[in-house]
C-alpha cells in the first residue's frame, strides 16, 4: 500500500481543494442566489467528494503511522475540522439570519486555511515561531 502513498496524497490534496471550492461557491450562492442551494447536484456532489476527501485522509493517517491522540498535529486537524464541519452548518443550512451565516462561512474557511497550515507544517501552530 505505502507505494500508492503519492497517489492518495494527491487525491487527498485535490478533493480537499474541490471541497472548499464547492463550500465557497455554495456560500456566495448562499448570500446571493440561494435557490441555487436546491439543485440536486449541490446537494449531493459535495458529501461525495467530503467522503473521498475523508477516506483518503485516514488511509494516508494509516500510511505514515500518524493517528489523532497520538500525534499532535493530526489531533489539530481532526478537532479543526469538527469545528469546519459545524461553522458550515451554520453557514450554509442553520445559520437564523444572514450575518449569522456570513460571520459562519468566513469562520469556517479560516478553520480550512489553519487545517491546511497544520498539514503542510505538521504543526499545530503553524504561524508562531
Amino acid at each position: 500500500m505505502a507505494e500508492y502513498y503519492t497517489l492518495i496524497k494527491h487525491v487527498h490534496q485535490g478533493s480537499a481543494l474541490l471541497s472548499v471550492g464547492l463550500f465557497m461557491l455554495r456560500g456566495i450562492w448562499m448570500m446571493t442566489a440561494p435557490a441555487r442551494l436546491q439543485r440536486q447536484w449541490v446537494r449531493v456532489l459535495p458529501h461525495v467528494v467530503d467522503t473521498v476527501l475523508l477516506a483518503s485522509a485516514v488511509l494516508l493517517a494509516w500510511l505514515i503511522a500518524q493517528y489523532p491522540f497520538v500525534h499532535g498535529w493530526i489531533t489539530a486537524k481532526v478537532v479543526a475540522l469538527v469545528v469546519y464541519i459545524v461553522l458550515g452548518s451554520i453557514a450554509l443550512k442553520r445559520g437564523r439570519t444572514l450575518g449569522i451565516r456570513i460571520t459562519a462561512w468566513v469562520g469556517a474557511l479560516a478553520v480550512f486555511a489553519y487545517i491546511v497550515l497544520v498539514a503542510v507544517t505538521r504543526d499545530v501552530t503553524p504561524l508562531v515561531g
